[in-house]
């Protein structure tokens, strides 16, 4: 990913800083970019309202949550049309469980990433409101054991 046009060294350093712990005070990030706080401000201020930062968020542990297991899953469209994928589309966004959908190329349509408190609870997701959708055509769960790396910290590169 090449650098923004938009963005110095600065405004990475910035982003980083805000991106590893959104709670820094002002004076924090300043000190440690090595610029005043007025400036510092600017530059953040510029960075929303650009769109550069969409917004901050507390990461929470799903563990803690009752949420501990994560399911991928591949799911195949009876027919790729533009109505099957709207209705599709409108209808994952609707359930909580799942956290992030991707329209993907290959063998398959739609790589969803779905949280649940155990398989049970899964297999009723699974049963209940993901397989009923009328244009779903298979669906291949892949149960995660492990999770090496996680992060929601974009690479900054």
């Amino acid at each position: 990913m090449a650098k923004n046009m938009h963005l110095d060294e600065l405004d990475h350093k910035i982003l980083q800083l805000i991106q590893n712990d959104s709670q820094k005070t002002l004076k924090e990030i300043s000190e440690q970019v090595n610029l005043s706080l007025s400036p510092t401000h600017d530059r953040i201020k510029r960075m929303e309202s650009d769109g550069y930062i969409q917004g901050y968020v507390a990461l929470l542990n799903r563990k803690k949550l009752n949420l501990g297991l994560v399911v991928h899953c591949q799911v195949t469209l009876e027919k790729q049309n533009r109505k099957n994928f709207s209705e599709f589309e409108a209808a994952i966004k609707a359930f909580p469980e799942v956290i992030s959908c991707h329209l993907v190329s290959g063998n398959f349509d739609y790589y969803l990433k779905v949280l649940s408190t155990d398989v049970e609870s899964y297999n009723r997701f699974y049963q209940e409101k993901l397989a009923v959708l009328p244009s779903v055509a298979h669906i291949s769960s892949l149960f995660v054991m492990d999770e090496i790396k996680s992060t929601t910290a974009l690479p900054l590169i």
